[in-house]
């Protein structure tokens, strides 16, 4: 195992350590593990949290700003973070309009983020709507969930519900509006290589150098079927193709198209994907109307890719141009 850490068991101790320093608009809370925007709580604004297991960032504390969230908590290395931790994030991002949890469909993240809002109900009186994400169309169950695994329509409603939240909408309409991105958003990925968690130390699954795993999980859960490499131009017809047909997709249909890196993929290969998108949607009659291509939803060092679309209308489009000022995100400021 080769990697730039200190300790196995202190890594996302650590990384928090960098990211206060690297990152002063935000506000650590090392005791329980919370990044928080600096401004949190932000009086009569909706507050949007989300969380999960570390190892895929820059979900979800890259993503923690103005038009975004307002406060995410990390877990170790894979794991859910915890019910206490949701609870303390939740109750103190609170202004009195209510919270948003955003919760990508893994069995421990759901439990637990049930049980904070639960907490915070009966403590405080905080009101608490959560979205659940599962985009995913590869499998139906996997290691992780039942149901269909939360990728990357992940990052889109943090991003669209972060604007309509900053315009002063309530917290059922900014609920909603989640869950309409969520129902208008289809992924899938794949992986070309394993990855390594720090405290196993070694690969979590086993690849041949000529193999390719078709609807990897962000964990590293099996997809639909391996098979040997392919052509970008192969791989691309493999994942996208599905994608279309779920929801399905119509010819006419614009569409944000996000190609996200899993960690180890170069962005050069990125953009050859992105190419490749490009032409089967073009062959569909779908509209590329707006793009985003980079490692935003990562499995530590995996090599691969996923492809997510997400149908849009008005509505989605402008809030999705609106100002956003994150780590990992940022335009229109």
């Amino acid at each position: 195992m080769k990697k730039l850490i200190n300790d196995p068991t202190t890594v996302v101790s650590d990384a928090l350590i960098g990211i206060e320093a690297a990152h002063p608009e935000l506000r650590v809370d090392h005791e329980h593990n919370v990044i928080y925007r600096a401004d949190a709580p932000v009086n009569g604004k909706v507050a949007l949290i989300s969380g999960g297991g570390s190892g895929h960032e820059p979900l979800h504390g890259g993503f923690v700003g103005l038009g975004m969230l307002d406060a995410a908590c990390p877990g170790e290395v894979f794991t859910s973070p915890t019910p206490d931790q949701m609870h303390h994030a939740t109750t103190r991002v609170d202004s009195g309009a209510g919270v948003l949890h955003i919760v990508k469909n893994y069995t421990g993240d759901v439990m637990n983020f049930e049980m904070a809002a639960e907490m915070a109900a009966e403590e405080t009186g905080t009101k608490v709507e959560s979205v659940m994400t599962n985009d995913d169309v590869a499998v139906e169950d996997s290691t992780y969930t039942a149901g269909r695994r939360g990728v990357g329509v992940t990052v889109l409603v943090e991003k669209i519900c972060g604007a309509a939240a900053e315009t002063g909408q309530d917290l059922a309409a900014v609920a909603a509006l989640g869950r309409k991105v969520n129902g208008w958003g289809r992924s899938m990925g794949v992986a070309l290589t394993s990855c390594t968690v720090p405290a196993a130390g070694k690969p979590t699954f086993e690849l041949a150098e000529t193999e390719m795993e078709i609807g990897i999980g962000i964990h590293g859960e099996p997809g639909r079927y391996r098979e040997p490499l392919a052509s970008a131009s192969a791989i691309a017809e493999r994942i996208v193709q599905p994608i279309v047909q779920d929801l399905p997709y119509r010819s006419g249909d614009a569409v944000l198209a996000f190609v996200n890196g899993m960690g180890g993929t170069p962005l050069i290969e990125l953009y050859v994907v992105f190419a490749e998108l490009k032409r089967i949607l073009d062959g569909h009659g779908i509209t590329i109307a707006r793009s985003l291509v980079g490692p935003y939803i990562t499995s530590l060092e995996m090599a691969g890719c996923s492809v997510t679309l997400l149908k849009l209308d008005d509505e989605l489009t402008r809030l999705w141009d609106a100002p956003v000022d994150t780590p990992a995100l940022r335009w229109g400021v």
